[in-house]
């Protein structure tokens, strides 16, 4: 065998081997890029190669192994449901999944018995072989086995794909282009987690599917964390708590995506809406409403109906066609081009709670974190060129102020200008450097995402970390060339000119129903007490102190303390036990010494309880109050 010259993980390296997993030293190693493409090790060495080892320790190696553990299950489903059609089977930022058309659904003791057999497929330590065919080969193949979604992702390949490669691991082949790991030994430790319905290609027109989710990790001690985060993500699911603290609800009559606001939910939204009211009239904003429906023709000039048309509904009014709106900021150009603007005028900042209402796929609806109406705490901000960096760095400064009230921790990420996009080079550079300027002035710290900008302008996107590590999109600072074009806005510069203003779009919370989920989920429910839906309960021991009980309520409820009242006759553990399941900061507690006294004591939810005057409770629920 001739001496070949290769390159691996930055060292040359003459070897006579026949393939790449010949020469890397590194037993932990399940794959490797080769001339910077993903390969197999088993794949054929060659004179010249540059090689860099793949471990599973590794984001692109944890991503193979997963993809492979998917393999691996769908090999097991087949082995005990020879009737399942496979389709397809993805790794994840998770884990991995994978699509079955099956008619009987998966039960909790067939995930069980899916298990097991994998674990009998990892111990087999199965070989994964790649083998390429001539399409038309393949398309027979699974044909022949009958597996139509394979035949049909392969079709959808087009006449130009001559060849598709396949891999085998014992009895199952599968329709891939890897790579994967050497062999089913290399999976250490999985779990599968749940089922659930999915369209074939996320389309509800197509067949409902079956989704069995998965994870996998280099070791059970990963495993392990990563299961304990799900346990403690579970416990603090908005859904789950939705329910028990009766914050919302939503019903099958109504539609799906729709939220219903139970009383303790309304005051929760209440709460947040009046904060941010206050935010943004310190911070210079005019609070606007606009209507929920607009004439079709709005929507034409925006773009909307060319880009968006199926995420809106319609609906006819005297014989003319209305969009219900899907975002606010069509009113808004309204009321800036409703008369003159002066560049003295400018910035004007327009600030709406709008409802929008979008259609989204029922497969995507989830709580309050996906829903098809929501309400944005939308602004829309009208400046001139040399104002942008001040109107920025101002967001920016809101963002900060906002999060800091919340507790949350967050990242920023500037995403430029993509392929596909309108207005001149010398717009995407000024609004671009504009935001990049803005965080420098800041000193905050970013991330660039290349290209992933939207086609009217550059933005700001801010992800907020939870509680338990979590990140969620929140903030938004949208840079927009297109509309102040298509709807023709300007304003007379000293010049006595017409001038295009810059507009940008931005959000502080985004979806106030979204963040209202992510908050249940960040507190587990147990909110600040400024933000509680109820501060206190009022609680008697005993019939006698029913009077005054009723007396201290209503004097807490008339200073604007958010109470409720138990005055059953029930012992007072019990009462206090089921306010404490309902998260709830205080329980004022009235005895016969305490209306003796004319005090209350107050326990709070760590069980600290401290004896004091109503004034001086209210003076302590008060001073938690944000600034703004």
């Amino acid at each position: 065998m001739p001496e070949l010259n290769v390159t691996v993980d930055g060292k040359p390296v003459a070897a006579s081997a026949s393939t790449i997993r010949d020469v890397i030293k590194d037993k932990r190693a399940i794959a490797a890029r080769v001339n910077g493409v993903p390969m197999d090790l088993a794949t054929p060495l060659a004179d010249g190669m540059t090689i860099e080892t793949i471990t599973p320790d590794t984001p692109e190696g944890l991503h193979l192994l997963r993809h492979s553990t998917a393999h691996v299950m769908a090999e097991a489903v087949k082995a005990l449901f020879p009737d399942a059609k496979p389709t397809i089977g993805p790794a994840t930022e998770d884990g991995f999944y994978y699509d079955f058309d099956r008619d009987e659904p998966f039960s909790s003791e067939d995930l069980a018995a899916i298990e097991e057999k994998m674990a009998e497929l990892v111990k087999a330590d199965e070989p994964f072989v790649r083998r390429e065919l001539p399409a038309s080969e393949a398309k027979k193949f699974f044909s022949d086995k009958g597996e139509p979604y394979k035949v049909e992702i392969i079709e959808d390949l087009g006449d130009g794909v001559d060849k598709v490669s396949l891999y085998e691991q014992g009895t199952f082949t599968d329709l891939c282009r890897g790579p994967h790991v050497p062999s089913s030994g290399s999976i250490k430790a999985f779990k599968l987690l749940s089922v659930a319905g999915a369209y074939w290609r996320g389309d509800d027109r197509n067949k409902m599917l079956q989704r069995i989710y998965g994870t996998a990790y280099p070791s059970r001690k990963e495993l392990d964390a990563y299961l304990n985060f799900l346990e403690e993500a579970r416990k603090r699911d908005h859904r789950k708590l939705g329910r028990e603290l009766e914050l919302f609800m939503f019903s099958d009559d109504v539609g799906p995506g729709m939220v219903i606001y139970m009383p303790k939910g309304g005051r929760l939204r209440t709460i947040l809406e009046e904060y941010e009211k206050r935010v943004h009239f310190k911070r210079g904003y005019d609070i606007v409403y606009g209507p929920a429906i607009l004439r079709g023709k709005m929507w034409e000039t925006s773009g909307h109906m060319d880009n968006y048309k199926e995420n809106m509904y319609f609906t006819e009014v005297d014989s003319q066609l209305y969009g219900i709106k899907p975002m606010n900021c069509l009113s808004h150009i309204m009321i800036y081009k409703s008369k003159v603007r002066s560049y003295r005028d400018l910035p004007l900042r327009y600030f709406e709670l709008g409802n929008v209402t979008r259609h989204e796929k029922s497969g995507v609806i989830h709580g309050l974190l996906r829903t098809r109406q929501f309400t944005q705490d939308d602004a829309h901000i009208f400046c001139r060129p040399d104002q942008l960096i001040e109107e920025i760095t101002a967001i920016i400064d809101m963002v900060e102020d906002v999060m800091a009230v919340f507790g949350f921790e967050y990242t920023m990420e500037i995403s430029t200008r993509p392929e596909k996009s309108i207005g001149s080079d010398e717009d995407w550079e000024m609004a671009t450097k504009a935001l990049i300027d803005s965080l420098n002035k800041k000193g905050l710290p970013y991330d660039i995402n290349e290209g992933d900008g939207a086609f009217y302008g550059p933005k700001i996107d801010v992800k907020i970390k939870d509680a338990i590590g979590r990140q969620w999109q929140c903030a938004t600072i949208q840079c927009d060339f297109s509309l102040p074009m298509r709807f023709d806005t300007h304003f007379i510069g000293a010049d006595g000119e017409k001038h295009r203003p810059v507009m940008l779009h931005r959000v502080i919370l985004g979806s106030i129903e979204r963040f209202i989920g992510v908050l249940i989920e960040h507190y587990a429910g147990a909110f600040p007490v400024w933000l509680a839906p109820v501060q206190a309960v009022v609680m008697n021991i005993t019939d006698a102190q029913a009077d005054y009980a009723k007396q201290v309520a209503a004097s807490l409820n008339d200073r604007e303390v958010r109470i409720e009242t138990d005055m059953r006759n029930e012992k007072i553990g019990y009462k206090i036990r089921e306010a404490r399941l309902q998260k709830v900061p205080y329980m004022v507690v009235v005895g016969d010494r305490e209306k003796e006294e004319g005090t209350i004591a107050v326990r709070d939810r760590s069980g600290e309880q401290k004896t004091m005057k109503v004034d001086e409770f209210v003076s302590l629920v008060k001073s938690f109050e944000p600034a703004v």
